[in-house]
């Protein structure tokens, strides 16, 4: 892990940790070691627990006053007192204030972003319309009838709202904020957005945790991770903690007393920034979603998961890092696994096989090579099959 911390980061790490131990007593959590020494918790696991004891698995949940459910199915509880999901930070941060009326475009159907953009913008005192996904025509109608400030959804929705506006003549010149989330934010799309006068800026977050990272008015070159979680990077499908930097599996630690989480897999990959940031944001940051963790791929009929992978490295002292490659050669899928060591030449092929034959269920072709040689940008199973129809 990154050392070379600021007085003030020191300071904000050890508040998250004292925070930490006091919402999880039954273990011992001073630092990152400590937390790196607990099992992670992954969706197929919670979605075990709370298929035994619905609707949350048996975990800590208090002054809830709802109940949504996102895909998988996985439930999770939201409130509506002292903003549940965090989301006020973002919207402070980004300017929003009881001087706004936001339209907030995101779902209030079963799963919980319509609800955390809303509690977030009433932290920071503005109104909200909620007007949910969708009739794009009304939504530019209103938007201007109501004097909206500031849009909340995701960020190409508010394209087709402009559009929708010029197209009918509704004037929305009062909207200068964009807050949008859950879909890729284009740098075309956000220079386009501030031509005309709009200042957008995203955030990462899930039903799960609520928000994880965010921009700022002044700082768009990575996300500020929130002050009250504790954001780990693991190789994906394990426990292991990886430098700052690496790309790999996003795990969060919750620090909500009404609904405490302890490192989560929220299944995204990420890493966290190493770099200085040009425009002087010194706290630490998320580089952004750069692809999903369950990295499961089927092949031959069988299905090879990270935690597959993991088990491969844990079974060979010596091997580092592995990479199952996936391809195919018009006939028939081939599998090559790609183990990483220092001392490549000094391991037993035979018992290399073997492992893989055994872990896998599947023949493939084993090769051990040089430290450093495969990329780190955390994926362990990379699927080069040609796309159907490409």
């Amino acid at each position: 892990m990154t050392t070379d911390l600021s007085g003030e980061q020191f300071l904000r790490e050890g508040k998250q940790f004292m925070t930490a131990a006091k919402l999880f007593p039954d273990v011992t959590i001073n630092n990152r070691g400590d937390l790196a020494s607990l099992p992670v918790l992954r969706k197929d696991e919670y979605f075990k627990k709370q298929t035994e004891t619905p609707p949350f698995g048996g975990m800590q949940v208090t002054n809830a006053s709802h109940i949504f459910q996102s895909p998988g199915p996985i439930y999770e509880p939201g409130g509506i007192a002292s903003d549940w999901w965090r989301f006020g930070r973002f919207a402070k941060a980004i300017g929003i204030s009881s001087d706004d009326i936001v339209l907030n475009t995101f779902s209030y159907h079963f799963t919980p972003a319509g609800a955390m953009f809303e509690s977030g913008a009433h932290a920071v005192s503005a109104s909200v319309f909620p007007s949910g996904p969708g009739q794009s025509t009304q939504q530019a109608e209103v938007a201007a009838a109501i004097g909206a400030t500031t849009y909340a959804g995701t960020p190409d929705f508010l394209q087709t709202i402009l559009a929708k506006a010029d197209e009918h003549g509704h004037d929305l010149s009062r909207l200068n904020k964009a807050a949008v989330s859950a879909g890729p934010l284009f740098p075309q799309m956000r220079e386009d957005y501030m031509k005309r006068g709009i200042v957008c800026r995203q955030c990462y977050a899930t039903a799960d945790v609520g928000l994880i990272a965010y921009e700022t008015t002044d700082c768009i070159d990575g996300m500020l991770i929130d002050d009250d979680i504790i954001v780990e990077i693991v190789t994906p499908g394990t426990n292991t903690t990886l430098p700052d930097g690496e790309v790999g599996e996003v795990v969060v630690t919750v620090l909500n007393p009404n609904h405490p989480l302890l490192r989560f897999s929220v299944g995204d990959l990420s890493a966290i920034m190493t770099e200085p940031s040009p425009t002087g944001c010194g706290r630490p940051r998320l580089v952004g979603w750069r692809g999903r963790a369950d990295q499961a791929t089927k092949v031959r009929g069988m299905f090879i998961r990270p935690e597959q992978v993991a088990r491969i490295v844990d079974k060979h002292p010596g091997i580092e890092r592995a990479r199952v490659e996936v391809s195919a050669d018009g006939s028939r899928d081939q599998l090559t696994v790609k183990l990483e060591s220092t001392d490549h030449n000094s391991h037993d092929q035979e018992a290399l096989n073997t492992t893989v034959a055994e872990i896998l269920k599947l023949k493939a072709e084993v090769v051990v090579v040089p430290s450093g040689e495969l990329p780190k940008d955390g994926i362990v199973i990379a699927d080069l099959r040609p796309v159907p129809g490409d």
